[in-house]
């Protein structure tokens, strides 16, 4: 690095005041402070959670100078809030670092913060390993909300729920969030708690798979090719108004394999059979290789093959405190009027 650690930090900080402004006037008290693999130490990443400070490590750990640094550099620009370093950076991105018994008892607390006037849950140790809600999904939950006033919505693989309880706050009629973790459903169902939701959320544990097939009305048999599949919630036919989908790279189960670089239309097509006509999909993909002209042909090749055309195509990008060195970031946001 040509800069010390302390300079780059303070160029973000000062590159992100007018969106911290803005965020805190709409009720936002989460965002990252320091994206590094852009902002000039790659594999380190500061976010704010309210009212903690989760410092994440994917390279290598930082070392104790690093450490100092960024604890002498916060402690002084945002007095009051501590930090939790967690390292990420050997095998399966595993956290690795022991913390002393006082951080480690702030790490093991249960905080809560606000994005969009949304009130979520918040650990920054628990048992997995990505903090409860990804702040790169912002935008998108911005718009989710947008949208879903008098609407239903169907979100899959969603994780904490936070696309869905924004939904429902918004005003959005009828709101099912699907997810194979039932560790993740439960924040999410204290996530629905702590905004006391005009209406009552659906939650169900279900793979994907399943639950999508069925609502699409293409229907999930128990027995494929002489072996029985595992249990699953029967669900009917169903079509909603909005379909946010969010699956992760790769993940292989008996009801199928999500691969987002080789097959995302074995998931896009029964999302889309869910989705009312005259709809909308928002289709999530972050994987960096993925170009996303790429896998935006890919996804109106399998539409129009399903009878289903797209309509209008609008990418939804990451806000500012995720800058992007050429404008193609990571994650890519789709959304798709169908």
């Amino acid at each position: 690095m040509s800069s010390s650690l302390t300079d780059l930090l303070s160029a973000a900080l000062a590159a992100r005041a007018p969106l911290i402004e803005q965020l805190a006037a709409e009720q936002t008290d989460a965002y990252r402070l320091f994206h590094g693999t852009v902002e000039g130490a790659p594999g380190i990443t500061v976010d704010r959670y309210g009212s903690v400070l989760l410092v994440q490590t994917f390279h290598r750990p930082l070392t104790a100078e690093q450490l100092a640094e960024l604890e002498a550099f916060y402690g002084g620009a945002l007095p009051g809030l501590p930090l939790v370093w967690n390292d990420r950076s050997g095998k399966n991105s595993r956290i690795a670092n022991a913390l002393s018994p006082e951080q480690q008892a702030l790490a093991e607390q249960l905080s809560e913060f606000s994005e969009l006037g949304v009130r979520y849950r918040f650990q920054a140790r628990h048992a997995g390993q990505d903090p409860w809600l990804f702040l790169d999904l912002r935008a998108a939950r911005r718009r989710v909300m947008q949208e879903a006033e008098g609407k239903s919505l169907l979100n899959v693989f969603a994780y904490t729920c936070g696309v869905g309880v924004a939904a429902a706050k918004a005003g959005a009629r009828h709101v099912v969030n699907v997810d194979f973790a039932e560790s993740s459903l439960a924040v999410g169902k204290d996530n629905a708690r702590l905004n006391e939701l005009p209406i009552r959320v659906r939650f169900i544990k279900s793979d994907a798979f399943a639950a999508l097939r069925q609502y699409a009305g293409i229907g999930q048999p128990k027995v494929v090719r002489g072996k029985h599949l595992p249990p699953f919630p029967e669900l009917a036919p169903h079509r909603f108004d909005l379909v946010f989908l969010d699956p992760p790279r790769y993940a292989k189960s008996p009801f199928g394999v999500v691969d987002l670089v080789h097959d995302y239309a074995a998931l896009f097509k029964p999302a889309l059979l869910a989705t009312e006509e005259g709809g909308t999909l928002i289709c999530c993909n972050n994987v960096a290789r993925v170009r996303r002209e790429d896998w935006l042909d890919q996804l109106d090749r399998s539409a129009r093959k399903a009878g289903r055309p797209l309509r209008e195509a609008e990418w939804i990008a990451p806000e500012a405190d995720f800058p992007s060195r050429d404008d193609n970031p990571p994650l890519k946001v789709l959304l798709l009027r169908v």
